[in-house]
């Protein structure tokens, strides 16, 4: 069992595209879990195919890298706002943040929603200004809009004295601010060696674990894994205590106090590397997996029958977003997938919703009909496509937002902020689109460089299929955001 002053358990936060997971592959290099000369895929911790082929993470991923006899446990989280609850949660796993920000296009939207998440924990951070070497990287004028982001979200004021590191994940280095300061001065160009100043600034930045070593063990699951093999497995930290195999423990859960389940800890994986091993006790501060647990779910805590206390944990956001998925009942049934009738689209779903708590699912009006309903567009189309490839045919009904009654009896519809990037001559087009989707501008920025900042506060039914539309009128140079503002 790992001294728990020797683990640092950290999560790469970040918007979509400034590279989070290729950040995670050069850590990997750096500290020796990938070998110089070993063929891997890049962007090792995207594991599924469409993660692959779309460039985006969608589930979180758990991996752990050494460093001085310091034992790292990483954590590499989705950007994009449909996947937003994931990072929530896992944010409780960590004692830190690593803040990674575009050196070209700075904070955008999510990179806000990950800042307050991880404020409201207390989390300290550092700042990695990530693709430093990109030609068109405007590094003094995205540090300072960085600071101008944590005093609009009224950080505390010690956020402004976080680390600052400056790295191209893509070309596996990173240097420290007096490093590049000294290079600035000299008209150079900082490049470095390896990963080596960031892995320092998170063993000196990020406190180790607390929690009690003499108390009863707790175990907070956070995220959810699941195997054909072995079922459920559930994924979180040891917040005090130590956890043996063949221990005996309740689950418990805050967010819903009747729920009372005696088990038996049968199997405990540590993460190192790329690959979970298996221990056989693990003690404050390790992040371990926890697998032949029946019903095991995330939020659970697993506790020693001595304490039976759940702990905290952040209520899953609602879904926005509905669509029916039914048996395809036309005349061309059958011919492009083999898994064609209810029971397999119900049991295919239903293996969902294990790993995707932010999914909901219930029957439809007929026993070959099913309601789903998800965050947003790029979730569900995730879900189909993934279906579609395993070879389950099915119908889906276009999409539509859920509305909720207030106790007024007022029906409420969600509400979406989005924002989008163009160039200035395209801001006009995109207005006036907006405006007729019932989109209301509440701020435009235009920068040196010519592109404009277009921030709406817009129904989620008005962002239903506008995507493409951007795209057209900007020429494909229109980039859109939205996080979810509430009912």
């Amino acid at each position: 069992m790992q001294d728990r002053q020797a683990i640092r358990n950290v999560a790469i936060v970040a918007h979509v595209d400034h590279g989070k997971t290729t950040l995670v592959d050069a850590l990997l290099r750096t500290s020796g879990m990938i070998r110089k000369n070993q063929d891997v895929m890049e962007r090792v911790m995207d594991s599924g195919d469409l993660e692959r082929e779309r460039g985006i993470t969608i589930l979180s991923k758990n991996t752990a890298v050494h460093y001085n006899g310091t034992k790292i446990n990483i954590i590499d989280t989705p950007g994009h706002a449909d996947f937003g609850g994931e990072v929530e949660r896992v944010l409780k796993m960590c004692d830190g943040v690593i803040l990674v920000v575009d050196a070209f296009e700075g904070p955008m939207p999510q990179t806000k929603f990950v800042l307050r998440k991880a404020i409201e924990l207390s989390l300290p951070a550092i700042l990695c200004i990530n693709k430093a070497d990109r030609p068109d990287a405007r590094i003094a004028e995205v540090r300072e809009e960085i600071y101008d982001l944590f005093l609009s979200i009224d950080a505390p004021l010690s956020y402004l004295d976080s680390p600052v590191v400056f790295a191209s994940a893509k070309n596996g280095w990173a240097v420290d601010e007096a490093t590049w300061q000294k290079a600035q001065d000299n008209q150079e160009e900082a490049v470095g060696e390896d990963m080596r100043p960031l892995l320092e600034g998170i063993v000196k930045t990020i406190p180790a674990p607390s929690g009690e070593e003499k108390a009863p063990f707790k175990l907070l699951i956070s995220t959810a894994d699941y195997n054909d093999y072995v079922g459920r497995i559930g994924i979180g930290k040891v917040e005090q205590g130590v956890v043996h195999v063949n221990d005996e423990a309740v689950i418990t859960n805050y967010n819903a106090p009747d729920k009372q389940m005696k088990i038996r800890v049968t199997t405990i994986f540590e993460f190192d590397g790329l690959k979970r091993v298996p221990v056989t006790e693990s003690g404050v501060g390790s992040i371990v997996a926890v697998s032949g647990v029946e019903g095991i779910e995330v939020g659970d805590t697993l506790c020693s029958p001595e304490e039976v206390t759940p702990l905290p944990f952040v209520k899953i956001s609602e879904p926005t977003l509905q669509m029916t998925f039914s048996v395809n009942d036309s005349p061309f049934a059958g011919r492009s997938g083999q898994f064609v009738t209810s029971r397999h689209l119900r049991a295919r779903l239903e293996k969902e919703l294990h790993t995707d708590v932010s999914l909901r699912m219930h029957p439809g009006d007929s026993t070959d009909t099913f309601f789903v309903s998800g965050r947003g567009e790029l979730h569900l189309s995730v879900l189909i496509e993934k279906m579609r490839r395993e070879g389950y045919e099915f119908m889906v009904s276009k999409p539509e937002v859920l509305y909720r009654q207030d106790a007024a009896g007022d029906r409420l519809e969600p509400m979406e902020e989005a924002t989008v990037d163009v160039d200035q001559e395209y801001s006009g087009a995109v207005i006036q689109a907006l405006g007729q989707r019932k989109g209301e501008l509440q701020e435009m920025k235009t920068s040196p460089s010519g592109y404009t900042r277009l921030v709406f506060r817009i129904p989620a039914r008005g962002l239903i299929g506008y995507r493409q539309q951007l795209m057209t009128d900007t020429r494909g140079t229109g980039v859109l955001n939205n996080e979810f503002a509430g009912y």
